[in-house]
């Protein structure tokens, strides 16, 4: 696809002029058919142009950009979400897979973020995406991921990862029933489950569910976990990581 015809969508005037100046300087892949400034009047804009993509922003009156998922049965467009959102937000973005920006926008940003919706259209699992998104933002719980695997993409539940271990520049995500490997780093994980006293580092290659443990042992610094997973333990985080099961 060379060419992608866009929306933009947001309650401000100034945001959608600064982004259509932005697009029309950096981007000329990218042609403007509508710049709406609310939900409903970016539904109509949509079902009447067609475009391949949609800068939407997240916070607006009445109705917020995530939910326009609720207006269609199928996402046939792709969704770049501009928004100043906090940092929980941004960690919702990470784990459904969607892009955004971050306002004030970025230039170099823009433009990577035009060039793999160019490159990576997969409009058939955008619904499956804003549906996380949603979730996750409107009850500030993480209960499912998205992990993207050799072009597939499964929704994992958090509660059923066992362990994630880092090899390289890859991830493994272990589960009862499935390991996963994702071009994510170990850091990228972390981060998603700060918040999520279910989950330990206890080593710089692994990160384990507390729930997962059966035993672990002093003196080979290693923790046996169900399925078989045996991870290993750092010195540096063996202190850490006693307080953390006996609490």
């Amino acid at each position: 696809m060379e060419k992608l015809n866009a929306i933009i969508v947001d309650d401000e005037e100034s945001a959608r002029d600064v982004l259509e100046n932005l697009l029309l300087r950096f981007c000329p892949e990218v042609t403007l058919v509508a710049k709406c400034n609310n939900v409903l009047q970016a539904v109509e804009a949509i079902n009447k142009e067609q475009p391949h993509l949609v800068f939407l922003d997240i916070e607006m009156p009445n109705y917020a950009g995530y939910e326009i998922v609720n207006f269609f049965k199928e996402i046939n467009f792709e969704i770049i979400f501009v928004t100043a959102y906090d940092q929980y937000a941004i960690r919702a973005f990470e784990l459904s897979a969607i892009d955004y920006l971050l306002k004030p926008i970025d230039i170099e940003r823009l433009k990577l973020a035009v060039s793999k919706v160019k490159t990576q259209l997969n409009l058939k699992q955008n619904s499956e995406r804003l549906q996380l998104l949603r979730t996750t933002l409107q009850t500030k719980e993480i209960k499912n991921i998205l992990v993207s695997e050799k072009g597939n993409q499964y929704l994992v539940a958090v509660d059923s990862i066992i362990a994630i271990e880092a090899q390289e520049s890859y991830c493994f995500i272990h589960t009862p029933d499935k390991k996963y490997m994702v071009s994510k780093n170990l850091k990228h994980y972390e981060t998603i489950f700060a918040d999520n006293l279910s989950f330990i580092r206890v080593h710089k290659s692994w990160l384990i569910a507390k729930e997962h443990i059966v035993n672990y042992s002093k003196s080979d610094l290693s923790i046996n976990l169900t399925n078989g997973i045996n991870a290993k333990l750092s010195k540096y985080k063996k202190a850490e990581f006693e307080d953390a099961i006996l609490s």
